[in-house]
């Protein structure tokens, strides 16, 4: 099976840390669509509170980095960063629900690749 790799989803180096276990890489990004992260973070940073909001921008990033989704890694990775020095996040959120889109697209047509 070919797969690809881009700047939003590294499936090939996603599928090396895993032995190269492309079912398992299909369930997690399936779990990765399901668990709906970029909403989460909305309702989040919606309460307020910048210590929930940071920590769920880490988990957005942290997620992102074990499953290649490298575009969505470094924009939550900037994205925690400003919560937390307090600075405007505004164009850094529109610019992660930009990338978040594309990725899961992406993440769509890999899942249904051999489903």
């Amino acid at each position: 099976m070919d797969i690809s790799s881009d700047e939003y989803v590294d499936a090939v180096d996603a599928l090396s840390r895993i032995g190269e276990n492309m079912s398992l890489y299909k369930r997690l990004l399936g779990r990765f669509i399901e668990e709906n992260y970029y909403e989460e973070l909305i309702r989040v940073l919606q309460s307020g509170n910048v210590e929930d909001s940071a920590r769920q921008a880490h988990s957005l990033k942290g997620v992102s980095a074990n499953l290649s989704l490298n575009k969505i890694r470094v924009i939550s990775s900037d994205l925690e960063q400003l919560i937390k020095s307090g600075a405007d996040y505004s164009e850094c959120l529109a610019e992660l629900k930009q990338a978040y889109d594309i990725t899961v697209s992406k993440i769509a047509g890999i899942v249904q690749v051999g489903a």
